[in-house]
């Protein structure tokens, strides 16, 4: 048995390994590389791995933690600010794709492309599961993109937390239609809802009473075992309580991590659960491929291909609609369309229970689970085709794409951290070329009299047209966390004569960055966070000697801990640097202008 897992561990990840890089080297990201590996791997091809269902049931945590990292990230009053988008965008989505799907699904019987003659129960418990999006595949694509807090990535992440909201009465549904008599005994939708809110009521107040003090005994003890064991816990254990109600085991680890969300501990819960996610994640996408009916794709290509983009379609379209009726921007509504256009996840599990039911045959949910991989297997696609059509065209005379012209500063990012620093190198007549994608910061800046061209400055052909083949300094000033190493090397070995400086978004940004090219990186809230230090001691009474010193220390110290994070690439490293309340120190460091800013 444990041979058996070894291999088939070693097998997958072989495979996966292999198709993630090449997919990923064309650009078309890990989802499909993983699909693929698992369709190739599984019993449909080479059948070097079997068992696909049982692999399914330990991956689908993948999807568990992913939705706890997702909470980590929105607090409850951030949640809260959210209510319209997810009540209402997310509803009007669910309803009218539901309903369109069903009636694609409804018609194809009666046109006579169906392999099955479908009852209008069967077609809306095939229908409704269709409208539900991957959130496995779309929420990491958010992520990668640096998107997800981004108003287009909450308004994606609304619709699916909504999506996983209507797990429940669309198995209520799935019950009521039910011919199996075994369903007969099974509890009534309005017991489900009492149990939802029950078990969400129940999650709350776990965290504020029992989890929070539990985190808090382990970090006092500094255990990383600990606080890496503590955090699976609290995440299988609000899955487990949900799952116990036959609710969705995601919602309950949303809930959980939203409930930490505003604790000290969430940036090491996330740094702890993101490994664990990762790998899970992947393993699911394998476990789908290995899932895929070859078979019936083959018997019916023309149903299941034509199925796909029927679903592709319908769902890109009417998302598109509601997003223009809440006032997007068609390019935004557009990709937000297409983002969301496959099938999901969700679909597998309510096209079992749709069959348990006795609603539809083995081959009808084998056949749309097949559907569902298909248009997961097109997002890439899609996004990667099509992104000439979503991005903001640039208007000649107005928004005039960048230009050599002799500027000795690039800045890429014209932002509030952007203004600051091109205005310090104006002001001592360095020459500047502005570059940003923010077609109204770039019309707004226009009317200050500062000329910012519109272009993507990570770009390597962007770069070199604004000239950057003879610019002394590059420096990337975007907010959040867009920058990666291979980006940075790339650019220094494009143009090695150029300083290049980054703005990081946080002491996680600058570990990425690790063995980049760089002569300079800025953390960008480091500054203002000791100033306002220097404030708070100042107005106390502290003499100004004594400030000095306290901020020579705490500067001495973060760069040190700072570097041992960099050389270690974790966050965790060199804990004893930090200053406590049980910790100070008398002298400053015998020669403090030694210590460089780390690279």
């Amino acid at each position: 048995m444990s041979e058996s897992l070894l291999l088939d561990g070693v097998i997958l990840g072989g495979f996966a390994l292999v198709f993630v890089l090449i997919f990923r080297r064309f650009g078309l990201g890990a989802t499909l590389g993983y699909l693929v590996a698992g369709a190739v791997v599984g019993p449909q091809v080479l059948h070097l791995v079997g068992n696909a269902e049982s692999k399914m049931g330990i991956a689908e945590l993948g999807i568990i933690l992913l939705l706890f990292i997702v909470g980590l990230e929105l607090n409850p009053t951030r949640l809260w600010a959210l209510k319209k988008e997810i009540f209402g965008l997310g509803l009007m989505q669910v309803v009218l794709c539901g309903l369109a799907v069903t009636g694609v699904v409804w018609l194809s019987t009666r046109l006579g492309g169906s392999p099955q003659h479908f009852s209008w129960a069967a077609a809306l418990v095939l229908g409704l599961p269709l409208a539900l999006s991957s959130t496995a595949q779309v929420l990491p694509m958010l992520q990668s993109a640096g998107r997800l807090r981004t108003p287009f990535g909450e308004r994606a992440f609304s619709i699916l937390l909504f999506q996983d909201l209507s797990i429940v009465p669309l198995i209520t549904l799935v019950t009521v239609l039910s011919r199996n008599p075994a369903d007969a005994g099974g509890p009534p939708g309005w017991l489900l809802f009492l149990y939802t809110v029950g078990a969400v009521a129940g999650l709350v107040a776990a965290g504020r009473f029992l989890l929070r003090p539990l985190f808090r005994i382990i970090g006092n003890m500094g255990e990383r075992e600990m606080f890496v064991f503590a955090a699976l816990f609290t995440v299988i254990g609000a899955a487990a309580i949900m799952e116990s109600l036959g609710l969705s085991t995601a919602l309950g680890a949303f809930v959980a991590g939203v409930m930490l969300a505003d604790s000290p501990y969430r940036h090491e819960l996330e740094a702890d659960v993101e490994p664990f996610r990762s790998i899970l994640l992947g393993l699911f996408f394998l476990a789908v491929g290995m899932m895929l009916d070859l078979h019936a794709i083959a018997e019916r290509p023309f149903f299941v291909i034509g199925m796909a983009l029927a679903l592709i379609a319908t769902k890109a379209l009417i998302i598109f609609g509601i997003g223009m009726l809440f006032k997007m921007k068609w390019r935004a509504a557009l990709a937000l369309g297409l983002l969301l256009s496959q099938g999901g996840e969700f679909g597998f599990v309510l096209f079992a229970q749709a069959q348990h039911a006795f609603l539809i045959a083995p081959e009808a949910a084998s056949l749309f689970g097949a559907i569902v991989t298909l248009s997961m297997a097109t997002t890439p696609f899609l996004m990667m085709i099509t992104q000439r059509i979503r991005e903001e065209p640039i208007i000649a005379g107005e928004r005039d794409g960048p230009t050599a012209d002799g500027a000795n500063a690039l800045i890429v990012g014209y932002g509030r951290f952007g203004q600051t620093v091109a205005q310090m190198l104006i002001a001592q007549g360095v020459p500047v070329t502005l570059i940003d994608t923010d077609i109204e910061m770039i019309d707004i800046a226009s009317e200050f009299g500062a000329k910012v061209y519109y272009g993507d400055g990570t770009r390597l052909d962007m770069l070199r047209q604004a000239g950057a083949g003879e610019a002394e300094l590059i420096m990337f000033c975007m907010d959040g966390d867009q920058i990666s190493a291979d980006l940075v090397k790339g650019v220094k070995e494009a143009f090695p004569h150029a300083s290049i400086y980054v703005r990081a978004y946080d002491r996680r940004a600058v570990i990425k960055l690790k063995g980049a090219p760089l002569d300079g990186v800025v953390r960008e809230v480091l500054e203002s966070a000791v100033k306002m230090g220097r404030m708070a001691l100042k107005s106390i009474g502290v003499d100004q000697a004594e400030i000095d010193r306290t901020e020579d220390t705490y500067r001495r110290k973060d760069k040190e801990r700072l570097r041992a994070q960099v050389a270690a690439g974790d966050i965790r490293a060199a804990r004893e640097k930090i200053i406590t309340q049980h910790e100070r120190e008398s002298a400053l460091p015998e020669d403090e202008a030694s210590v460089e800013e780390p690279r």
